[in-house]
C-alpha cells in the first residue's frame, strides 16, 4: 500500500483515480459564469505573492520537493503558464527543465534516464516542460520514433505499452515515498483555438519564430493523440501523483487554475521555518554579544 505524503487538492480539474476518466467530458473553456479576465488576472498576482512565501518555507524546511508537470498539445500555453505562475518565486528554489527530442546519449538508456537526473533536490520547485510522458504520448503516435531505441515492429503491442505504464506508476510512486510530491498538468486546448493561435503564429511577426511547419503538420494526427492522452491520463492519476485536465483556451483562467492548485498542495503541508534548538540560542547570544563588542 502507498502512503501519500499529501492529499491531492480537490478541484472541478481533479482527474479521478478509478479509470473513469472522460477526456471528451472534461471542458476545454472556464465556466460562462467564472471570473473575467482581469478577475483571473489580479487573483493570479495574489496567488504568485502565497506562492514566493511558500516556496521560502519549502526551501528553508529542506524536507520536501515538488515537482511538476506540464503535458499538453502545441500552442496551449506551457512555457507562458510557466513563467506567469512562478514569476514571483525565487529562481535558487526553482529549475526548470524543457524536453525535447532525446540525444544520443539518452537514447543509450531507459526511457525515464534522461528525466530522473534533473529530478529537483528536497526544498525545491522542480519543473518538467514535457516529461517522461512523451515517451506514452508521441512515441505511441509515431512509433517509428521507437527504431532509435532499438524496438522493432514486432515488440511493440498492448503489453509494451502497458509496461511503460506501470514503469511510470513505479517510478512516481517511488518519488512520493521519497518525499518528492508529484502534481502533473495536462493544459486541455481545443483544436479550434489551437488553430486560432497557430494563425496568429504567422500573421504577427513578433510571434514567427514560434512557428514550424510541424506544428501543423501534427494536426492530422489530433485524435491519435487524443486518444492516447485518454489512456495514459486515466491509468496514472493517482493520489500520489494526480492529474490535473486543466481549460486552456482562456489563458488568464487557465494560469490562475494551476498557481491554485500548486499554492494549495504547499498550504497543506503544514510547513513551517525551522525552529532552533537552545544550544544555538545560546550561541545566538554569545554572537550577539561578540557583535555588539567591537
Amino acid at each position: 500500500m502507498v502512503v501519500t505524503m499529501f492529499k491531492a487538492i480537490a478541484s472541478p480539474f481533479l482527474v479521478p483515480f478509478d479509470d473513469s476518466f472522460k477526456l471528451k467530458k472534461m471542458p476545454t473553456a472556464p465556466p460562462k459564469d467564472g471570473l473575467s479576465k482581469h478577475d483571473c488576472k489580479k487573483r493570479l498576482y495574489e496567488l504568485s505573492v502565497s506562492l514566493s512565501d511558500l516556496q521560502r518555507v519549502l526551501f528553508a524546511h529542506n524536507k520536501y520537493s515538488i515537482l511538476l508537470i506540464f503535458q499538453a498539445m502545441d500552442a496551449a500555453g506551457k512555457d507562458s503558464t510557466i513563467r506567469a505562475v512562478m514569476d514571483s518565486v525565487d529562481p535558487n528554489g526553482c529549475q526548470v527543465f524543457s524536453f525535447m527530442k532525446p540525444s544520443t546519449e539518452e537514447l543509450q538508456h531507459d526511457f525515464l534516464w534522461r528525466t530522473a537526473s534533473k529530478l529537483p533536490p528536497h526544498g525545491r520547485i522542480g519543473i518538467f516542460n514535457r516529461s517522461y510522458y512523451e515517451e506514452v504520448l508521441i512515441a505511441k503516435v509515431h512509433q517509428k520514433f521507437l527504431k532509435a531505441q532499438k524496438y522493432e515492429s514486432g515488440d511493440i503491442n498492448k503489453e509494451f505499452w502497458n509496461h511503460r505504464y506501470e514503469s511510470i506508476l513505479d517510478h512516481e510512486k517511488h518519488l512520493g515515498r521519497n518525499r518528492t510530491i508529484v502534481l502533473k498538468f495536462w493544459l486541455n486546448i481545443s483544436n479550434k483555438e489551437q488553430k486560432r493561435r497557430f494563425l496568429s503564429r504567422i500573421d504577427e511577426p513578433q510571434k514567427n519564430w514560434k512557428f514550424s511547419s510541424d506544428d501543423v503538420n501534427e494536426r492530422q494526427y489530433w485524435g491519435d493523440y487524443m486518444k492516447a492522452y485518454q489512456t495514459v491520463i486515466s491509468k496514472t492519476s493517482k493520489s500520489w501523483a494526480p492529474w490535473y485536465a486543466i481549460p486552456a483556451d482562456n489563458k488568464p483562467f487557465m494560469r490562475m487554475c494551476v498557481a491554485d492548485i500548486i499554492v494549495e498542495t504547499l498550504r497543506s503541508l503544514g510547513l513551517t521555518y525551522p525552529r532552533l534548538g537552545p544550544n544555538e540560542y545560546e550561541e545566538f547570544k554569545i554572537m550577539r554579544d561578540a557583535l555588539e563588542n567591537e
